[in-house]
Parts: C-alpha cells; structure tokens; sequence
C-alpha cells in the first residue's frame, strides 16, 4: 500500500477509540466516524471522547472527526469497523456497494450480523460485494481499557491479503502494541465471537458463586469448543493454541474488564436480560452471538455444551443453577 493511503476508524466506542490512539503513533492522518455530531464537536474541542476512556488524549491535528459517514469513507482507503454487529446493518443504511468499492475493510467487531448470521467478513464480502481478499480481521488479546493504560498488548491482524495484513499491523505497532499477521480471517472471527459466548458462561458460574478450579475446566473445555466449532466451518491448519485464539479466550474470560463476563456475573446474580443490559454502558456481542451461533450450528451439529448452555439460560429462560449444574456433568 502507499505511504499516504487514509485509515478511518468507523465508530465511536471504547474499542474505537482505543485503536485511534494507537493509529496516532504512526499515522498522520486519522478520519475517525463517530455516530453524534455533539460527540464529534466535542472530541475537537476537548481533545477526548466524552463517552468512552475519557483520560484519552488526541493529538486533534492527526484526526478529521465526523458525524458524516458517506464522507468519512470516500476519503478513506483502509476502513476500521468497530460498531457492534447488532447495530452494524443499521449504521451503513445509507452506504452502499459503489461507496465501498475498492475500500479495504478490517473489522475489530466481536460479533455476528443477527439478520444474516454472517461473521463481518461474510457480511461485506455477500451483502455489499467487496473482495474477500479486501477484508481482514483485527483481534486480540486485548481489552481497550489496557491499550488505554498503554499495557503492553498484543493484537493479531488477519487477511488473505499479505501485503494488507501487513501494512495495518505496521500502523498499529508501537512502544505498547505488538502485532503479528494471519492468514485466518474466518477462524478469528468465529473464534472472537465464541470466546464471548464462553466469558458470558464463565461470568454466569462466578455469579453462581462457582470458584476457579471449576472455571478453569469450563475454558479448557471452551477452547475445545471453539476448535471443533472452527474446523467443521473453516476446516484449515491452526493452532488453536496461538494468543488469537486461546489468548483472546483467556483474557476475555478472566478479565474485570470484560464487558461478557460482567453481564454473564449479573446473570448469575439473578438479573434478567434486560435489567442486566440496561445497567451496563456497553455491549455485551457474547448475547447475540450465541443465539447466531446456536443456529448456524443446526447445520454443522458439533458438540457444543457450553454454548447450548448460555443460549438456554438467555433465550429460553432455564434457571442458571439449573443450566450450569446439568453443564457440569458434560465437562471433563
């Protein structure tokens, strides 16, 4: 790619802009798309985002901020999704296929298109025609609030696109971000969605007042989950044991900043759903993916008790106690 090709980042939440921070090191030029026009007037006037890792600072000289989507992506070649897939489709309603041809779109989105039950990938690559090879995958293990911190963090960027792989990992390197390169765009991103779904569970046992040992056999199980989920949909060589996999499912599981686990925890602690959802700031993806997983699953039909777990305590209402008890007897 060209030295002076433009990167925006489309979104406007704490994973947003925590990579906007990262951009800042290397880039000169940032076009960042947030979704209000006082959120965007504000960022320029104060220098950080009012509504997610507020003690951010920007160098204003290195962002465009806009409300305006359709302007933010035709000055933009390189395009950083970071909207929650729930509200994806949504967002992009006035875009269409011409305004994103010949783009490069990588997605840092932990979730499913619920409409579609697509993964990111598959949703531009069918929904608005853009090469699979012009599609890539930026995943962790990393939590925004620790990029913030500038904790040392490491981030996996996936493409079929060597050449785009690796121009976006030199982007996002610098003195706190190390990055590698995969070839693995559908293993990460079915692997990013699973790992929500298995820290909500892991969230849910903690709630239930479950203690370590048990929850260090639930994610030894939930990476095997995850690989035999990933095989009989992508079936390729990986390791299931690299940091984009088994990293980002430990990180995500363990983590007091894990928005899943937390809303997984209120789960267990007894909320509902929705009072659980409307407490929390963020979005939990772990909650719509599993219901798109659960069901893209009808056709593969892998061994999948964890999942079916999570998905019968949200969507179907089984007591947690109950779920998690009857789960228990599955793992070994």
């Amino acid at each position: 790619m060209k030295p002076e090709t433009q990167i925006a980042v489309i979104g406007g939440g704490s994973w947003a802009t925590a990579l906007v921070k990262i951009l800042c090191n290397n880039t000169a030029n940032i076009n960042w798309w947030v979704r209000n026009k006082e959120t965007a007037d504000h960022i320029k006037k104060y220098h950080h985002n009012p509504n997610y890792l507020s003690s951010v600072e920007f160098d204003i000289k290195k962002l465009s901020v806009s409300a305006d989507l359709k302007e933010v992506i035709s000055r933009s070649d390189v395009l950083i999704m970071t909207v929650p897939s729930a509200f994806l489709k949504e967002s992009l309603r006035e875009i269409g296929k011409e305004d994103l041809k010949n783009k490069r779109i990588f997605s840092a989105i932990k979730g499913i298109i619920p409409e579609h039950n697509l993964i990111i990938a598959e949703f531009f690559s069918e929904i608005y025609g853009v090469p699979i090879e012009n599609i890539g995958v930026i995943t962790g293990p990393s939590h925004a609030e620790e990029v913030a911190m500038e904790k040392l963090s490491y981030l996996t960027i996936a493409s079929q696109n060597n050449e785009s792989a690796g121009f976006l990992a030199s982007k996002l390197a610098c003195r706190y971000i190390k990055t590698t390169t995969s070839d693995d765009i559908y293993g990460t991103e079915y692997s990013a969605v699973l790992k929500n779904v298995i820290a909500i569970c892991a969230g849910i046992c903690h709630g239930l007042g479950y203690g370590d040992n048990f929850l260090s056999v639930l994610i030894a199980n939930g990476i095997q989950e995850i690989k035999r989920f990933v095989d009989a949909v992508h079936p390729i060589t990986r390791d299931i044991k690299d940091s984009a996999y088994l990293g980002d499912l430990l990180v995500t599981a363990y983590s007091q900043f894990s928005r899943n686990r937390t809303f997984g925890g209120m789960i267990g602690k007894g909320y509902s759903v929705k009072s659980a959802q409307m407490e929390m700031n963020m979005i939990a993806e772990g909650y719509y993916g599993v219901k798109c997983i659960y069901e893209i699953n009808k056709k593969y039909k892998t061994a999948m008790p964890i999942t079916d777990a999570v998905y019968h305590i949200l969507y179907e209402k089984v007591s947690p106690a109950i779920e998690i008890k009857l789960l228990s007897d599955k793992l070994s």
